[in-house]
């Protein structure tokens, strides 16, 4: 069961701090984590664009974008089962996020769990 003092969970809200403040400044020191996410950041952009036409990605709630960047990263990188992640995501969103933010959130990563997944529900990475 995920506590607030899970591992996991601290190391999400980190990340997501650093992100944010990344996108006013580049961060000294940034984890390993943080750094991957960068490396890969107009690819994940990309599929954030995609998943929200309507909302352009200079126009997101930068706490929002930095939630988001965190997951599709995972959804696409990691072998954390996706529902786990979004759950995550939306409850970072409920945290950190404005009022909306975790519907948005919830409809974007489902969209891009929809796109990465065959309808057979296999993986498509």
């Amino acid at each position: 069961m995920k506590t607030a003092t899970d591992p996991r969970h601290l190391r999400r809200r980190e990340a997501v701090k650093i992100l944010f403040a990344e996108t006013f400044t580049k961060q000294p020191r940034s984890p390993e984590l943080v750094e991957s996410i960068l490396k890969q950041k107009e690819k994940i952009d990309k599929l954030i664009k995609k998943a929200a036409p309507a909302w352009p990605i200079e126009n997101l709630n930068k706490i929002d974008l930095a939630i988001l960047r965190l997951s599709v990263y995972e959804l696409k990188n990691g072998n954390t089962p996706p529902k786990v992640i979004i759950d995550e995501a939306v409850e970072l969103a409920k945290e950190y996020g404005a009022e909306s933010s975790s519907s948005f959130i919830n409809g974007v990563l489902g969209t891009i769990y929809k796109d990465v997944t065959d309808k057979d529900g296999t993986d498509k990475k």
